[in-house]
């Protein structure tokens, strides 16, 4: 399953690699369509791409995180 989402995360996260620890940490695969970082706040669109579980995992990892997760929709094929 491919997902495309929109994350946001809180400037307290601004030291952590919280978008490699998703790799690393989970079976997925991971493109960063576009993306902003400042002190304060960080923004990012990706493409999530595995298994329902993985991708599940994955997720709650974000919101253990503090992470807000927005706009999730499922990729279709081209």
């Amino acid at each position: 399953m491919k997902i495309r989402t929109e994350l946001t995360f809180p400037g307290t996260l601004k030291d952590e690699p919280i978008i490699c620890e998703l790799c690393k940490k989970f079976d997925i695969i991971l493109n960063i369509v576009e993306a902003s970082f400042s002190t304060d706040i960080g923004w990012a669109i990706l493409i999530i791409e595995g298994h329902d579980r993985e991708l599940k995992n994955a997720f709650e990892y974000l919101k253990n995180k503090k992470v807000v997760i927005d706009n999730t929709q499922e990729e279709v094929a081209k």
